[in-house]
């Protein structure tokens, strides 16, 4: 189910990174635990889904979440990596998740 948050549209939050589309896009990494929702990372791809299903820090995701980790992206086809990372990095500075840094 899509959703507004920070200003941008979303698709999910999906507990499968398979649902996810690859698309360019910035995604959002969540724990959902006894109705609290955190943001846990925050990230850009030429091709979300690949890049989440193969991430590095899924450990870290896991680490920081004792309930359920969920999915979500706003695609960004027509903008460059450039731009996605200027997404990236207001999200994260709005959101200050754990996991990865800029």
């Amino acid at each position: 189910m899509p959703f507004e948050y920070w200003g941008y549209q979303f698709e999910g939050a999906y507990t499968l990174p398979d649902l996810l589309k690859s698309n360019a896009g910035v995604y959002v990494i969540w724990c959902e635990s006894e109705g609290n929702w955190t943001v846990l990372d925050v990230g850009e791809a030429a091709d979300v889904k690949k890049r989440v299903k193969n991430h590095d820090r899924t450990r870290c995701w896991e680490e920081h979440c004792r309930g359920t980790i969920y999915y979500s992206a706003t695609y960004t086809p027509s903008l460059q990596q450039e731009d996605r990372m200027k997404i990236e990095e207001r999200i994260r500075s709005l959101a200050s998740p754990p996991c990865g840094s800029r």
